[in-house]
């Protein structure tokens, strides 16, 4: 088990793993989430997917309009971090998640 850092962290993953749908986990984001936070993470997942795929900084930025620090940050983590990483592989082996390309805008 990792480090917990805050208080409370641990009951609050606990709860997004006992999430069982997609509707499921947009109602309780869209709780616990502002508008402007739920939108940035979920534009920061798209920056990854994109970045997977092969897309360039070039094309992500221009397929998401998200800075080239932000770009540049997800990039860092998808290489030496490990929860991006996690997550694309397990939608991949879902057959979630081809091409991060075809992801909706």
């Amino acid at each position: 088990m990792g480090i917990i850092r805050h208080p409370g962290e641990e009951e609050f993953y606990e709860a997004v793993l006992s999430l069982e749908t997609p509707e499921d986990c947009r109602n309780f984001f869209e709780d616990v989430c502002t508008i402007k936070e739920l939108q940035a993470l979920a534009q920061r997942f798209r920056v990854a997917c994109l970045l997977d795929s092969g897309s360039n900084y070039l094309e992500v930025s221009e397929a998401t309009g998200v800075s080239s620090a932000t770009i540049s940050r997800v990039n860092r983590c998808l290489h030496y971090g490990s929860g991006y990483r996690t997550a694309l592989d397990n939608l991949k082996k879902a057959g979630k998640l081809d091409d991060g390309r075809n992801l909706e805008e």
